[in-house]
């Protein structure tokens, strides 16, 4: 299966509506995990704080990988500004693919 790497950024402004709906998205996201290479937080410059999100997952096409995006709970909030996912080839580094 192809990779697909997400980014999401938060609307400023929006930190409450991240850490109302986090639970939510934690339990959407880790019942997706085995579809994840990596996933986590985009972090402000002193690493305190949360702006986004970066997911790279094994999904079976492009569609899979919007519908993931249109069903978490951080979207569905309304918490992100913006949403970009393409298509990944892992070249270098642990997760690398043939």
């Amino acid at each position: 299966m192809p990779l697909f790497a997400i980014h999401c950024f938060d609307k400023p402004g929006h930190q409450q509506v991240r850490l109302d709906t986090r639970n939510a998205h934690l339990d959407y996201a880790k019942a997706w995990e085995e579809h994840m290479v990596v996933g986590g937080p985009l972090l402000t410059p002193d690493g305190q704080g949360m702006v986004g999100s970066m997911i790279i997952m094994d999904l079976p096409d492009l569609q899979a990988a919007y519908d993931w995006c249109a069903n978490d709970p951080y979207g569905k909030a309304g918490l992100f500004e913006s949403v970009t996912v393409r298509p990944y080839r892992a070249l270098l580094g642990k997760a690398k693919q043939a």
